[in-house]
């Protein structure tokens, strides 16, 4: 009754002023309706309450042809992806492929393959016998080639992009790593390069050996670059090593252009990317512009972009393979800027001093038990019992 008369008096006091404050009411009205779609709901023709009656796929091949014919319809929606481009606009560029070629198998000759070797394996008598006594092992070397064969480089090109390394160092571009590096800083197994694993500056102190299948003939050009490196510019980078013209896989045997130099994470950045790339040559290269001195000690001289240095070869070069690992600060990055660069180290954390105690009475009046904690070599306690 209260709220009746309240809704009297409102349109009462709208009438004498000569306005008619229905405005409001129609507005929401209006936003309360929601609109009718302009075609069919996704998955409209599908009876939920009957699942069993349809129709399964019973392959992944089947499953794959059905979502492209699904995917070339017209539909009346829109997607997510479809959303961004039309707010990007004109930014939303497509990424050009600078990598090596690539014929791909057709998807009907890897299942005729799949189906021989299935077919294969069951009348392997030996095989069948292991698998019943629970003595088989898988060949571990056999899976990684076969991955590094088949699907390797397309979920290591996944990866380079989550990593942001083509965004840095080849801008508007990327490429399939094709050709695997196996790069080992020594005997250990934490001290190999894989894909982002984490190598402490000591253990990178000096060159690593690396390897690579390549045809005796063939032409390569191996760089070691950090685009976080860099004091001055957060565009540019630092190139550690440079060696091209090497004939093969014999990395010893190629031109240094730029010596190698250890990595150096200045302390409180977190961690730093260095990246190596391998690129093929179709001819001989002449590095006369991009070679160093030996030994090349200053930051100045190697300033670097990978971007320029490709297209400056782009003609004879294309990118074939990389790997990468992250390292932060340690004791020996300390040694590198003093010893090497022969300059102040660079520190961006707060060093804490250390707590200040007054020089030490002989007879402390007043003093707690725990006064000589203080004044004590090691960091155990006595707990005021001396």
């Amino acid at each position: 009754m209260a709220c009746r008369m309240v809704c009297e008096a409102m349109l009462r006091a709208g009438l004498d002023l000569g306005v008619i404050q229905t405005r409001g009411f129609g507005t929401a009205v209006a936003l309360c309706r929601r609109a009718a779609p302009r075609g069919p709901m996704p998955n409209e023709d599908i009876q939920f309450t009957e699942l069993e009656s349809l129709e399964k796929y019973r392959s992944y091949r089947r499953y794959m042809k059905t979502a492209e014919e699904a995917k070339k319809k017209k539909v009346w929606w829109r997607t997510y992806r479809q959303w961004l481009e039309q707010e990007r606009g004109d930014r939303a560029l497509e990424l050009v492929d600078i990598g090596l070629p690539h014929c791909h198998t057709p998807f009907s000759k890897q299942i005729k393959e799949r189906r021989a070797l299935m077919k294969e394996n069951q009348r392997n008598p030996e095989l069948e016998k292991g698998m019943r006594h629970q003595t088989f092992r898988i060949p571990l070397d056999r899976v990684k080639a076969e991955w590094e064969r088949t699907c390797g480089p397309h979920q290591l090109q996944t990866l380079a992009n989550h990593y942001g390394i083509y965004q840095d160092l080849f801008p508007g571009a990327h490429f399939t790593p094709r050709v695997m590096l196996r790069i080992a800083y020594g005997e250990e197994a934490s001290a190999q390069v894989h894909y982002g694993n984490h190598v402490t500056p000591a253990q990178a102190a000096t060159a690593p050996h690396v390897t690579f299948e390549a045809e005796e003939d063939s032409l390569w050009t191996l760089l070691l670059t950090s685009p976080d490196e860099h004091l001055l510019d957060s565009e540019g980078e630092y190139v550690h090593w440079l060696i091209g013209n090497i004939p093969g896989n014999a990395v010893q045997s190629g031109e240094e252009v730029c010596h190698y130099f250890p990595p150096f994470p200045a302390k409180g950045t977190g961690f730093h990317r260095l990246v190596f790339l391998l690129f093929k040559q179709d001819a001989p290269v002449n590095f006369e512009e991009d070679c160093r001195s030996s030994p090349c000690h200053s930051l100045k001289q190697r300033t670097f972009k990978t971007l320029e240095f490709y297209r400056r070869h782009q003609d004879v070069i294309t990118p074939a393979g990389f790997a990468f690992f992250q390292c932060q600060w340690d004791d020996s990055v300390t040694n590198t800027f003093h010893a090497l660069l022969n300059m102040k180290e660079p520190v961006f954390e707060f060093e804490r001093p250390p707590v200040y105690h007054p020089p030490q009475k002989k007879y402390p009046h007043g003093q707690p038990l725990r006064y000589l904690d203080r004044y004590r070599d090691g960091h155990k306690p006595t707990y005021g019992i001396y």
